[in-house]
């Protein structure tokens, strides 16, 4: 399965994976976040193209499964990685900002 793969405005580490669409397909005004409910497509903003890859049962993916993604295309129409657990520590102590300047 041939997937184009979107990075989120609105939250880092948020990507949309949608079964890819060939390019006799696509019109100027495609939108790739037409698949997506409402609100998870006001959650996610605008979508920046980041890549096609070809995903397959066997491929290793960073943070998920390629099965799971291609379970949840076939399903769904789209899936949506999220960011990962622990990315931002709420508790972080903040900087205390440049020394010296």
């Amino acid at each position: 399965m041939h997937c184009d793969i979107y990075k989120s405005s609105k939250k880092d580490e948020m990507y949309l994976y949608i079964a890819a669409k060939d390019s006799t397909e696509q019109a100027e005004d495609y939108d790739p976040l037409a698949v997506l409910p409402d609100m998870l497509r006001q959650a996610f903003g605008r979508a920046t193209f980041v890549m096609q890859l070809e995903i397959y049962q066997e491929r290793k993916l960073a943070r998920v499964s390629a099965l799971h993604v291609i379970d949840s295309i076939a399903e769904k129409g789209y899936f949506i990685q999220l960011p990962p657990d622990g990315l931002i520590n709420s508790n972080a102590v903040e900087p205390e900002g440049l020394r010296g300047a």
